[in-house]
């Protein structure tokens, strides 16, 4: 069974940090780009970042730039977001998503498998 799992969601204070894993299991993730969405309450989900499948083209939202940094370890099947500086407003379920053609998207429809999500909760 093809599965994404996120793990790394916690209650953070502002200014806390935390790093979100994806996972996959049942396929290999070195041939698909990764992206990070996230979705607050209330909200529509939204593109947080993006890495290529050979880990040589990151994109962020103008929201966490110079905040948080994708990266990737194809040897542990496993995609990572470094989030550092949180704020209130990061608060969102965060969503890792797998793309086959290995380019990075900021559409939702072009990803092919998306995992159940990690609850990111910024307060003090």
């Amino acid at each position: 069974q093809l599965q994404l799992v996120e793990s790394g969601g916690a209650l953070v204070q502002p200014g806390g940090s935390l790093r979100l894993s994806c996972a996959a299991s049942g396929f290999t993730l070195n041939s698909y780009a990764i992206g990070w969405f996230r979705q607050a309450p209330g909200k529509e989900r939204e593109g947080v970042s993006c890495i290529s499948s050979r880990g040589g083209s990151t994109n962020y939202a103008d929201s966490v730039k110079g905040r948080f940094t994708i990266s990737r370890d194809n040897a542990k099947n496993t995609v990572y977001l470094q989030m550092n500086s949180l704020k209130p407003e990061d608060t969102a379920i965060y969503y890792c998503a797998a793309r086959l053609n290995g380019y990075c998207s900021g559409l939702m429809r072009n990803y092919n498998y998306w995992g159940q999500g990690t609850q990111v909760t910024v307060s003090s």
